[in-house]
């Protein structure tokens, strides 16, 4: 599988994540508005240091499974969010959970962004290169509630397969393609 280290799309640049990124990250997941669909027990950040925690295990993400920090190219380069294909665990009863050996898609966008198509653009962008790039099959997982985030699963041509508690040791709602 090869998926490219940036990509491009006609209002966006994904790039990898810096370490220099850690102002973004914090301000991105300091937001209640993001958080509350993120994790088994959704909070918010509240320390600086934890931002600059999560651009590292971000940038951890390789070999094609990758974190891309998103950017507008209609704003001078701004921050929008991010997009990531990343491993995701299987449900059991140990931690750490086990590897599924299935490949999850998700993204996060601040909230000033929300509304303007980027998460359907960044996301779709993402899936074609991992599709094209050998990835047979990539999913999604969200929470029932998050409708918004299950219509960019639809947008970008992943079918809803319904209900699942596969993943996470929680009940979400599942979507795939191919």
């Amino acid at each position: 599988m090869h998926i490219p280290t940036e990509l491009t799309t006609d209002r966006l640049v994904l790039r990898p994540w810096r370490d220099d990124d850690a102002a973004f990250a914090f301000d991105l997941y300091s937001r209640w508005e993001v958080a509350r669909f993120l994790g088994s027990a959704p909070a918010v950040m509240t320390d600086q240091a934890d931002a600059a925690r999560r651009v590292a295990r971000l940038r951890e993400l390789k070999d094609d499974l990758r974190a891309f920090r998103v950017v507008s190219l209609a704003s001078s380069g701004e921050p929008v969010g991010t997009v990531m294909l990343q491993p995701i665990p299987a449900s059991g009863p140990t931690e750490p959970l086990r590897p599924s050996g299935d490949t999850e898609i998700g993204w996060h966008f601040h909230p000033d962004h929300w509304g303007n198509g980027y998460a359907t653009e960044a996301a779709g962008a993402l899936l074609e290169a991992a599709l094209l790039g050998g990835l047979p099959r990539v999913i999604a997982v969200t929470y029932p509630e998050n409708t918004a985030s299950q219509r960019v699963c639809e947008r970008i041509g992943m079918r809803r397969l319904g209900p699942t508690d596969a993943y996470y040791n929680m009940r979400m709602e599942l979507f795939a393609r191919p």
